[in-house]
């Protein structure tokens, strides 16, 4: 069928065309169905929807089009039914639990770029890996395929060092420390990070909070040949787009299968152009590596990858058994990570993780002798240089490098909840504090989380504060209440655990 063009002032959350019932009957198209629009040397792909939005002989594309592809109102175009992509039946192949080929995966990385599949097949996809998983051949044509069918980045500037954390650890705010650590010292690091997937804060929206992340390529390039470091949203960039349309699968079935992990964070930084990246593990009870032995499998995996995609990988395995830092949630781990960056001091496990991570990146990228790396980050942390490169980093990412903590608002509606005993806090629950902040509002109300006032190991007495709730609505404080209550976020016990008698 040939229709005009309507654009329709609504995001359908998917890839979108709308028609009316009456030229849905008179085509014979069924809602969901996949078809194609072409127009000119444009072709876009998109799921059906039968709607009154538009009348007779148009058809209707939402925002969620627009935002890749230009088409005008009135413009016509022939709209035309498209069968199933022969990549679901590759979809099908590996949710029976067998070895996809390479070309395969191109085939399902490509049609997910191109819109080919639609939100349940991508979900199928993203279950089957979950489930039947990947092996290194197949996460190794993955991630080149996703890199591949998006953006490349060529910096100037080398040699061009990365980090990146599997995350799992509430509060950790950690890369915004280390970033502008190793760009003082004379090295290059383009951070790209992406939103929260399950957890309350990614790196992107800590710093969306004080400075802009949304960038071109061309701006990126820009930013990081003058200050030699960005923060920015991966999300806002054409790299591996796959994984930007996965994510939304994975978020959506709170699941990250470990080898679309893998390629997930390996594509970008093969698009970046990385040379030397560290990978940081988080590990211990709550998080998504939960032994020592997941972690060293885990690091084995990713190293083999690099060498695979021609960089060089080294792994970091970090003690993830409660959060970083005092704070969870956007606008509060801003307040904390500047604050550090400012005085040079904070948290010790915040400062003993970035200095740590940080000192390794020094090593690796040559400008720190081996072993000494740590000391030299804890130098220029304390001097006050990170502080200078991050305002140069926030100035020129359009944010003010004169900002201060206290300037960042925080939610506003607050409860704090006291220990019901006196004892000492023997765990706290990841879990537990991620779905608190998040039923709070975090990470899309910046200013929802919480704030922590003890760690593992601390003697408290009863009535002392633990934790305090931040929102921005009675509501969501409300349900952030009621999920602290139905769980154990913080566990206090005396030092007799357990008393057995003599049976």
């Amino acid at each position: 069928m040939r229709a005009r063009v309507k654009i329709l002032d609504v995001f359908s959350g998917r890839y979108s065309v709308f028609i009316s019932e009456e030229e849905a009957k008179k085509a014979k198209l069924h809602p969901d169905d996949l078809v194609k629009v072409e127009s000119g040397k444009k072709t876009i792909y998109g799921s059906l929807v039968i709607s009154n939005l538009v009348g007779s002989g148009e058809i209707g594309v939402s925002k969620d089009v627009l935002q890749l592809h230009s088409l005008s109102e009135g413009e016509v175009v022939t709209v035309t039914p498209v069968g199933t992509p022969e990549s679901v039946r590759y979809i099908k192949k590996k949710m029976h639990g067998e070895k996809l080929r390479k070309v395969e995966i191109e085939a399902i990385v490509r049609d997910i770029v191109d819109r080919k599949l639609r939100d349940i097949e991508i979900s199928s996809f993203v279950t089957a890996l979950e489930i039947n998983g990947l092996d290194m051949d197949e996460i190794a044509a993955l991630t080149v395929a996703m890199a591949e069918t998006g953006d490349m980045l060529d910096i100037d500037r080398k040699p061009i060092m990365d980090v990146h954390s599997i995350g799992g650890v509430p509060g950790n705010k950690t890369n915004i420390l280390v970033v502008p650590i190793v760009a003082a010292a004379g090295l290059t690091i383009p951070k790209t990070s992406s939103r929260a997937i399950t957890s309350a804060a990614g790196t992107a929206d800590v710093v969306e909070v004080f400075a802009n992340v949304s960038f071109s390529l061309d701006e990126i390039k820009r930013i990081v040949e003058k200050v030699g470091a960005c923060l920015v949203w991966g999300g806002a960039l054409n790299l591996a787009p796959a994984d930007d349309i996965t994510i939304k699968s994975e978020r959506a079935l709170s699941v990250d299968p470990p080898g679309l992990m893998l390629a997930s964070i390996m594509s970008k930084k093969y698009a970046m152009g990385s040379q030397y990246v560290l990978i940081d593990i988080p590990t211990g009870k709550g998080v998504k590596v939960e032994t020592m032995e997941e972690a060293r499998s885990l690091a084995r995996d990713f190293i083999e990858l690099g060498k695979r995609l021609g960089q060089y990988v080294e792994v970091a395995i970090t003690y993830g058994g409660q959060p970083i830092g005092h704070t969870v949630g956007p606008a509060l781990e801003a307040r904390e990570a500047l604050s550090a960056l400012m005085t040079g001091k904070g948290p010790g496990s915040l400062i003993e993780k970035a200095t740590g991570l940080a000192g390794i990146l020094l090593e690796m990228g040559g400008v720190a002798p081996a072993g000494m790396g740590k000391k030299m980050a804890k130098e220029i942390l304390e001097s006050g240089k990170a502080w200078e490169k991050m305002k140069e980093i926030i100035e020129e990412q359009g944010g003010d490098p004169n900002i201060k903590p206290e300037d960042i608002p925080i939610g506003d509606k607050t409860y704090t909840f006291t220990a019901p005993t006196s004892g000492y806090v023997t765990w706290i629950d990841n879990r537990a504090i991620t779905g608190i902040a998040r039923a709070a509002g975090a990470p899309e109300d910046k200013g929802a989380g919480l704030e922590l006032y003890v760690k593992v190991g601390e003697k408290v007495k009863e009535g002392d504060p633990l934790f305090t709730i931040h929102a921005e609505s009675e509501a969501r404080l409300d349900q952030a209440i009621v999920f602290a209550r139905r769980t154990e976020p913080i566990r206090i016990e005396g030092m007799v655990l357990q008393r057995i008698g003599n049976i």
